[in-house]
């Protein structure tokens, strides 16, 4: 095992200690406990065993469920995973005793103090969360139990998750009212840990990259490649009716460099496996912003292992995006390539905005759009565009700080964009080549 594995092993047991100690200040707000801890939280509540003793038992039962759920094939090409669960779970029981052991101080009375212990609560588990994600080693039994299932009937990761959470919350419910006569561990807090966390990890997510080089061999062969890589990369961000496809087509003759925009299609499906019309309905865009956090984020699992079909598209083309600056200089258009390309050292960054007017003008020219629909389609392409990539990356969409470049082509035009992006080209080919 390398120090680098060794170092992701540890932050993992970090993130474990992390996750139990929100857990455990959620506990003790007295609003109810989170949706996956909610059943053990009731169990401790009328017999002789603690939270944490529960949360071992529990857990193991969610193995045993897992080995049944599995075929042979599966458990043998994930047996580490698998097996790393049991040892998971004992960590996960132990901490959260430890941490309501440590908060045995703390009893908030006024309604005002619960809901800020709650909070608090929410953040630290948020943060443990992204921690764990971060380490990218391993999964609690709940999240596996999770995985297993959406691959057994094919569903969406987010979805399923969801439906074992309201099993738990029921569960936790029915065994509160039949042994305790009444609601006890399933309140007002449940619901707020699980609207909240999600979006608390999407915000820290960007935070935690300070981690990357703690983790990640700089050694590696990619690494390697692109450090030492001649290639350039342009990279075209646009709004909608800018003409960032139009710039590429421009640039693409003008520098003899292939343009890869509605390539991708095709390419993303074949890596993907999914249908091409599908991805270009799709493509770009995410259902729902604040839905994909609460279903997502507030999950253990990293993106490059998400049943999403939104996660495995962007994985998708963010793979060929690596591959492309690899192989070759070239243009790229959308996909959030700069941020995909964020630490390869050649690449002119761009983005295209416009003024209404003659965006619409150049709808309405370009694309065939009727007048009394242009903006209106402008307005929904734009904030699809901007729900996808600020999710995806943590980053602001148009924020030029991000770009090397930005062209107003309503004003400039197409042409006199095209010789800026240009010029820059060259100076930075001539920087490589010398």
């Amino acid at each position: 095992m390398d120090k680098y594995t060794l170092r992701r092993y540890l932050l993992f047991v970090v993130s474990l200690f992390v996750n139990a100690f929100g857990i455990a200040f959620i506990t003790k707000a007295l609003l109810g406990t989170s949706p996956i801890t909610s059943v053990t939280y009731v169990l401790s509540m009328f017999t002789p065993y603690s939270m944490g003793v529960w949360t071992i038992l529990i857990n193991l039962l969610f193995v045993v469920l897992e080995a049944f759920l599995m075929t042979r094939e599966e458990l043998k090409n994930d047996l580490r995973m698998f097996l790393l669960q049991i040892p998971i779970s004992f960590c996960f029981g132990l901490f959260i005793d430890f941490s309501m052991f440590m908060l045995s101080w703390l009893h908030p009375m006024v309604y005002a103090a619960q809901v800020m212990t709650l909070l608090f609560g929410c953040v630290i588990l948020a943060l443990g969360i992204t921690l764990e994600v971060k380490a990218n080693i391993a999964m609690m039994a709940g999240e596996y139990l999770v995985n297993v299932i959406t691959r057994r009937i094919r569903g969406n990761f987010g979805f399923v998750k969801l439906g074992l959470d309201i099993s738990l919350l029921v569960i936790a419910g029915v065994l509160s009212l039949v042994f305790m006569s009444g609601f006890y561990g399933v309140r007002e807090g449940t619901v707020v840990a699980a609207l909240l966390v999600g979006p608390i990890v999407h915000v820290l997510t960007p935070y935690y990259r300070v981690f990357d080089r703690w983790i990640v061999d700089p050694a590696s062969q990619r690494e390697i490649a692109l450090r030492h890589s001649r290639n350039i990369i342009i990279t075209i961000a646009r709004e909608f009716g800018s003409g960032g496809h139009l710039l590429g087509e421009r640039l693409s003759k003008e520098l003899g460099i292939k343009l890869y925009d509605k390539d991708f299609i095709h390419m993303a499906a074949q890596r993907s496996g999914m249908n091409e019309q599908y991805i270009i309905k799709n493509e770009q865009s995410i259902p729902s912003f604040w839905l994909k956090c609460i279903l997502s984020k507030n999950s253990e699992l990293p993106l490059e292992k998400s049943l999403s079909a939104d996660d495995i598209l962007f994985v998708a083309e963010s793979k060929i995006i690596q591959e492309l600056a690899e192989k070759e200089s070239c243009i790229i258009v959308g996909r959030c390539a700069d941020f995909v390309l964020k630490d390869y050292p050649n690449v002119l960054k761009v983005f295209c905005y416009s003024d209404l007017n003659s965006a619409v003008d150049r709808c309405i020219k370009e694309y065939g759009i009727l007048r009394e629909n242009a903006e209106s389609e402008i307005s929904r392409i734009n904030r699809n565009r901007i729900r996808h990539y600020e999710y995806y990356t943590g980053l602001k969409w148009g924020e030029p700080h991000h770009y090397n470049l930005m062209l107003h082509t309503g004003s400039i035009g197409l042409q006199t964009s095209c010789l800026l992006v240009k010029e820059l080209y060259v100076e930075m080919r001539k920087k490589i080549d010398a």
